[in-house]
């Protein structure tokens, strides 16, 4: 309690409200749950299979999801992307893998399934705190792709991963170019995707036109700011009609391709 003290427990408590646990075993789902209580934490409903772990989600809508990378009937990567590609409230919730298995593999598997952080067992309070502090206080953008979704992950925090974490065309770019291209990047592949994957696909470029409406007003683009809103116009008009049209689509994105990277063209 001596750490709980020092650093009061209402930085977290609005954001521990309801929070799902994961964990098949007992004893390391009673010490992960005493030292979330120790921060604040209000409501823990603590399961330990995949399929009831999504039954909750669905029933308690919780700010926050620790889960074990795997047991019986548990698949914590599988799960998260599950609940990514859900219609769930929480699907963009903090996700934090919690595993004694801390191999290369492990972690960047974790990033790929759109987790937020890998916590490396055995953990204190300390190692608990800090990785509540990158999800809670700390947050990093939603990208909501075809192939991945989740928080960006050329910003992944965790102190085990050890990969690159940009690519080196966006590394000289300025935050706002390097959105553009992002979102260029992911419009492409969405747009490629709409008859594999229309949903996604659907998610996928509404959110880019968002994005990409956004940043034009930040860069004052305004030939930006009318090609994304043309995309936008078009897909709610689809939406409405109950309908993805690709050829309509990508008329709606001519205005939009000059701003596609090179290296992605």
């Amino acid at each position: 309690m001596l750490y709980a003290e020092s650093a009061p427990t209402k930085k977290y408590a609005r954001h521990l409200e309801r929070v799902l646990l994961i964990e098949p075993h007992a004893a390391s789902a009673r010490l992960l749950h005493e030292l979330l209580k120790d921060l604040g934490a209000k409501h823990i409903r603590i399961e330990g299979t995949t399929k009831s772990a999504m039954n909750a989600a669905r029933e308690d809508d919780p700010q926050i999801i620790l889960t074990e990378f795997a047991g019986d009937g548990l698949d914590g990567l599988d799960l998260t992307r599950q609940l990514r590609r859900s219609d769930l409230k929480c699907r963009e919730v903090p996700i934090i893998v919690v595993t004694a298995e801390a191999t290369a593999a492990s972690i960047l598997g974790s990033r790929d399934a759109g987790v937020h952080e890998f916590l490396r067992k055995p953990y204190n309070l300390k190692d608990l705190v800090r990785r509540l502090d990158a999800v809670i206080l700390n947050s990093r953008d939603w990208v909501e792709a075809v192939r991945y979704i989740g928080p960006d992950r050329r910003r992944f925090n965790s102190a085990d991963y050890q990969g690159p974490r940009k690519r080196k065309s966006d590394q000289q770019a300025t935050p706002a170019v390097a959105r553009i291209s992002q979102a260029m990047r992911i419009l492409r592949s969405a747009v490629s995707a709409i008859e594999s994957d229309p949903r996604q696909a659907l998610r996928a470029m509404q959110a880019q036109a968002v994005d990409l409406i956004s940043m034009a007003g930040l860069t004052k683009d305004d030939k930006l700011a009318g090609a994304a809103l043309r995309l936008s116009k078009t897909l709610d008009a689809q939406v409405k009609a109950g309908r993805l049209c690709r050829a309509e689509i990508e008329a709606a994105c001519v205005g939009l391709w000059p701003w596609l990277p090179a290296d992605a063209a």
